[in-house]
């Protein structure tokens, strides 16, 4: 019996292991969306850039699920699944990455980036309202620290002046975080394959963003050093990172991973400072401090509450 157990705690160690592998890649590739941002951007605007980039993503994802035989499951999808994923993938894919791509653009990175980061704030307390989902101590702590860490950024620690509260910029990057948050929590009532859905997402946001920039902006083709952001974005940052997800969903549970996720403001951090030179006041560090902190209790609160609950279900 010494030994079966034995054998069971080494092969838990090695899932989680290889669960933490598979995160940090994907967290590797999440924390370049800055930089292919602003480097993708410097002849396309948000509209053009966001077109290319789901268009790509959307075609790697389809092609590698076709590669895995779930063909038949794109078939197989009924008129009201096809809308309700096509009006996620609007929330989760368009408007957040809409606006994103505009504030890393148009603003100060870190400061985006801190922004950007106040969606799981945003889903507890879109969870309260659309779930009815009670109030822990945690994630009390969690609105508080969040709400905290985006006023400093947005004030710039002078709180006697708020009209910087009036930012478009940072005022769209915001409403693009809600709507992720949104998407989010409507996701946690969808069922189906999750590479399938996803691929749909992607070309929601294709045609959402086709139509887009011809209306608010125009037709036009990237110029040669945007090609690689272009493709590094579609193909890797949101296409295999996907993929390199699941994988690690399915060698531990997700509670376990999530803190390691923390890990992708830091870098992206890191790389707006090192390859663009990004002003990092305190602040902004202070801000980003604040949000990652919210976000940690919220995650440790709901690992707990998890082990403490027997309807938990198991992770794919």
């Amino acid at each position: 019996m010494n030994l079966s157990f034995t054998n069971r705690l080494c092969e838990t160690m090695i899932q989680k292991t290889k669960g933490i592998i598979w995160t940090l890649i994907c967290v590797a590739l999440w924390a370049l969306i800055p930089v292919v941002s602003k480097t993708g951007q410097s002849s396309l605007d948000n509209h053009q850039f966001l077109f290319y980039s789901s268009l790509i993503s959307g075609v790697t994802l389809f092609t590698i699920s076709c590669v895995r035989g779930k063909l038949s499951l794109f078939i197989r999808l009924n008129l009201k699944q096809l809308l309700s994923y096509f009006v996620l993938g609007l929330l989760g894919t368009y408007i957040y990455y809409l606006f994103l791509y505009f504030g890393y653009a148009e603003g100060n990175g870190i400061d985006v980036l801190v922004i950007q980061y106040t969606w799981p704030l945003f889903i507890v307390i879109l969870s309260i309202i659309f779930l009815g989902e009670q109030v822990h101590l945690q994630q009390f702590i969690s609105i508080i620290c969040g709400f905290a860490g985006m006023l400093i950024v947005l004030t710039k620690g002078n709180f006697s002046d708020l009209s910087t509260l009036s930012d478009p910029v940072m005022l769209l990057v915001a409403l693009g975080a809600i709507s992720f948050a949104l998407f989010s929590v409507l996701s946690k009532k969808v069922t189906g394959d999750p590479m399938v859905i996803t691929t749909i997402y992607f070309f929601a946001a294709t045609i959402a963003s086709f139509i887009s920039m011809f209306i608010f902006s125009n037709f036009s083709l990237p110029g040669t050093q945007e090609f690689l952001p272009i493709a590094v974005n579609g193909i890797l940052v949101n296409g295999l990172s996907y993929v390199f997800w699941i994988f690690a969903l399915r060698s531990t549970s997700a509670s376990f991973l999530a803190p390691f996720i923390y890990l992708t403001p830091i870098i992206s951090m890191i790389y707006l400072v090192l390859f663009f030179s990004e002003p990092f006041g305190l602040a902004s560090a202070i801000g980003l401090i604040l949000v990652l902190v919210g976000g940690l209790v919220n995650t440790v609160g709901l690992r707990k509450y998890h082990r403490s609950s027997p309807k938990e279900d198991p992770v794919p």
